[in-house]
């Protein structure tokens, strides 16, 4: 019997047998934290938590609830109970309470709702604790009607970004991409500097539909949050500082890029690395965090797809250290428009290899409405005609299948640029 069969399938028992616990045991840990003089019993309860996250992580298998049956790996809990197990061990070390500093209008201090907030703030703003994070100027419109129509126009947006932006990766597939069980963005037919031309596309592409996905979220989670739980404008800084903008490594993941797993990442990695290797070991731990959290998101949907992910981020750290030693060298920071060229070539590079264990696991494979929607269908087929005429014509290769593109419907899965040869005449 393999280790799926061996899971529990989710459902009502299972979910209060096995996930509840241990959400339940994090919010107890918040609760504390924001009380005086409870750090011996968040010492106590940590353990614990821990133990019931692992039993959670390896005990449930999820495919039922999300509708997959073709994945060698099951556990879609692993990631979100990493995150508890990190952020509770933060709570266990502080020896006064956490303060909230900045409540919604007309609220009362409340130590439920305050430690209900904690749990659920990623960047912890209006908190203590956040006073060195960055938040993004504040654009939208200050009333609440205004700013909830504005964050609802966004997503609505940002959804057809990403619906069309995926619609364009798979209008590029090489056989295989996108399937469960995998395919390359790096296309072996070609020659060195087309394979790589074609794939920095394709990156460039995924990247925005990753972008936009998140923006997305944000936006419905912020309209709900407004809507719903009643919570202040005030409480959902913007989640992007235009990254496309950047001028150095630093600035982009710093300040730009969105900030919502910095403390995580650094409690995870970056504190642990940098009390034996100092700044050095901050980077290099920060960027590993990302990387392992990432690959392991990728290893719930497919193990075949390598360690590129992680590969990918962990060069991150290398790149913050070339600009550290520009700055002792020069006297000055990366800035300015050499800056610009840097940042994005070197996100280029790595971000080929990130991309392409993404790609590897069909994460870009699913289908939207946008699909359906016919002018955007046809625009997205003669930008992909037009790249294979600048390859056929602008690159002088005579021999490839020019073969008009016509998108693969929901299900299917096929080579739309046909290479038969690439060896010389």
């Amino acid at each position: 019997m393999d280790d799926a069969n061996k899971q529990s399938s989710i459902n009502a028992a299972t979910f209060v047998s096995y996930i509840l616990p241990p959400i339940i045991l994090y919010f107890v840990m918040a609760v504390l934290v924001v009380t005086p003089q409870t750090r011996v019993f968040r010492m106590a309860c940590w353990p614990l938590v821990v133990l019931l996250a692992l039993r959670a992580t390896f005990s449930m298998d999820m495919d039922m609830a999300l509708g997959h049956f073709e994945r060698k790996y099951h556990n879609d809990l692993a990631n979100p109970m990493l995150m508890i197990v990190t952020r509770s061990l933060y709570w266990v070390f502080p020896k006064e309470p956490l303060v909230r500093k900045i409540r919604p209008k007309n609220s009362t201090p409340s130590t439920l709702m305050d430690a209900l907030d904690l749990a659920v703030t990623e960047r912890g703003y209006g908190w203590d604790w956040s006073r060195r994070m960055y938040f993004p100027p504040e654009t939208r419109p200050s009333n609440r009607t205004g700013f909830v129509l504005y964050a609802t126009l966004s997503a609505a947006l940002h959804a057809l970004i990403c619906g069309t932006m995926r619609m364009a990766v798979r209008s590029f597939y090489p056989a295989g991409l996108g399937s469960i069980s995998g395919g390359s963005i790096f296309d072996e037919t070609l020659p060195f500097h087309l394979r790589y031309f074609r794939s920095s596309i394709i990156t460039i592409i995924c990247s925005l539909a990753t972008y936009s996905l998140l923006q997305m979220a944000y936006d419905v989670c912020t309209v709900l949050g407004i809507l719903i739980l009643g919570q202040d404008p005030a409480q959902w800084p913007p989640g992007f500082d235009a990254p496309w903008r950047s001028t150095s490594l630093a600035e982009f993941w710093g300040r730009r890029w969105h900030q919502w797993l910095r403390h995580t990442l650094l409690d995870m990695g970056g504190y642990p690395l940098s009390f034996i290797f100092g700044r050095t070991g901050l980077v290099i731990g920060t960027f590993l965090a990302s990387g392992v959290c990432h690959q392991i998101g990728l290893s719930t949907v497919d193990t075949t797809s390598g360690p590129w992910v992680l590969v990918g981020f962990g060069m991150m750290a290398p790149g913050m250290f070339a600009e550290d030693a520009f700055k002792q060298l020069t006297g000055r920071k990366v800035c300015g428009l050499a800056g610009w060229i840097w940042t994005m070539s070197w996100i280029l590079l790595w971000g080929n290899v990130i991309m392409d264990g993404f790609v590897r696991a069909g994460l870009f494979d699913a289908r939207s409405f946008i699909d359906g929607v016919p002018p955007l269908r046809t625009l997205v087929e003669r930008l992909v005609d037009g790249f294979r005429y600048l390859v056929t014509c602008g690159m002088t290769i005579p021999f490839v299948d020019q073969t008009p593109t016509t998108l693969p419907d929901a299900g299917t899965t096929w080579n739309v640029c046909s290479y038969p040869y690439l060896d010389k005449a």
